[in-house]
């Protein structure tokens, strides 16, 4: 089991806060500069919780267990400015999925309230007690005004009682109201808990790129839910690792479905309209694609892009015309690579941070070797 690492020997670009090891922790130089912890947090404002919930084994029974799924929110903004509305657009490279209020995001471009991500059955209480939370803590702001939060999901019936409905309103308060900034957990907590990708222990994980325009740093922050791929396409910089890696097997007493998913979010301090950030959210395809995703016909690959910026604008609401920020199209690249980058590390940092898991029916996820990683670099 991983130890919690001292303050003094604790780096959070290569150590999660419980002492998980990460990617770069095992050498691997993925492209970009990191933010200070490689994470979607570096972006001044965004925080993450986690609801983890693992209860049971042995066979299955539904409503009992065993259970392996959780919930985690991501909150654009501190609680204090939940309701001001950030700019947004969302991509689905593949539609076997669910990413509630995308109809609203492609007509207008906004997202208010935290962002929730579970598994598939339990993506429409995130919803409904996301909103139950917003109503609670902003009375006055939902008195006569509606709602409409961010909820996605990813499949993990082959470890989890999905069908028993475990995940309940006060599990998403409780990750909403942990969100922290700074360092983060990955792996199998929140909403990641009983993923898979690759036939290896996956979940949730993240990583951030430092930029630069026009004299201004900025900070490109993506987090995953990743629970899709089979073992044979699994690449790590280019090297296709997975055809090599035979061992250790998963164990599958039930039917492994290949019911496969990811959701990818990705924050940005730079400037940016909704039709910029769509175009941000589709090169995390890309990202996806460099370790060996193919968007599979029941992969629900989904992601979101928002931007912090432009607060003070979309925080007015007196009748006025208003003037955004936003950097021009044509010199969007730099931040197409650091969507790319970014969401390439977070899906291995998922499974680097990780271990092997026992689920339902003793359905069995194994690790991610790390001496295969080690090894991979003396090539």
């Amino acid at each position: 089991m991983p130890n919690t690492p001292s303050d003094n020997a604790f780096d959070s670009k290569t150590m999660t806060p419980s002492g998980k090891m990460r990617a770069a922790g095992l050498g691997l130089q993925f492209p970009g500069i990191p933010g200070q912890h490689n994470s979607i947090t570096d972006v001044t404002g965004v925080s993450v919780g986690y609801a983890t919930l693992i209860k049971g084994q042995g066979a299955l029974k539904v409503g009992k267990g065993p259970v392996r799924t959780g919930v985690t929110a991501i909150l654009p903004r501190p609680k204090s400015e939940a309701c001001t509305p950030v700019f947004a657009g969302c991509f689905s490279f593949n539609g076997n999925g669910e990413l509630t209020s995308s109809h609203y995001l492609e007509e207008v471009g906004l997202l208010t309230l935290p962002i929730t991500i579970t598994n598939t059955h339990a993506c429409g209480l995130t919803r409904d007690a996301t909103l139950r939370w917003a109503s609670q803590n902003y009375p006055a702001e939902f008195l006569d005004d509606f709602g409409l939060p961010v909820a996605a999901e990813t499949y993990d019936g082959f470890l989890n009682d999905i069908n028993g409905f475990h995940v309940t309103n006060e599990h998403v308060f409780e990750a909403i109201e942990s969100a922290t900034s700074g360092p983060i957990e990955e792996g199998s907590v929140g909403g990641g808990t009983g993923m898979k990708s690759f036939g290896f222990k996956a979940g949730s994980g993240t990583a951030s790129r430092r930029v630069e325009y026009a004299g201004q740093d900025y900070i490109v922050g993506t987090f995953v839910q990743s629970n899709f791929g089979k073992r044979d396409d699994l690449t790590i910089l280019g090297h296709p690792i997975g055809k090599v890696l035979s061992e250790p097997e998963m164990i599958e007493n039930t039917v492994n479905t290949e019911l496969s998913s990811i959701i990818g979010i990705i924050a940005t301090d730079a400037p940016l309209l909704p039709h910029q950030l769509k175009r941000l959210a589709r090169r995390a395809a890309l990202g996806m694609g460099k370790t060996g995703g193919i968007g599979a016909h029941g992969s629900g690959d989904i992601f979101l892009a928002f931007s912090t910026a432009n607060g003070d604008v979309l925080g007015d609401t007196k009748p006025a015309v208003q003037k955004a920020a936003f950097i021009p199209d044509a010199d969007l690249d730099f931040l197409f690579e650091a969507v790319i980058r970014s969401t390439e590390e977070a899906i291995i940092n998922s499974m680097v941070a990780n271990e092997g898991m026992e689920g339902r029916d003793g359905n069995f996820v194994p690790a991610l070797p790390h001496s295969a990683l080690k090894n991979l670099m003396k090539t």
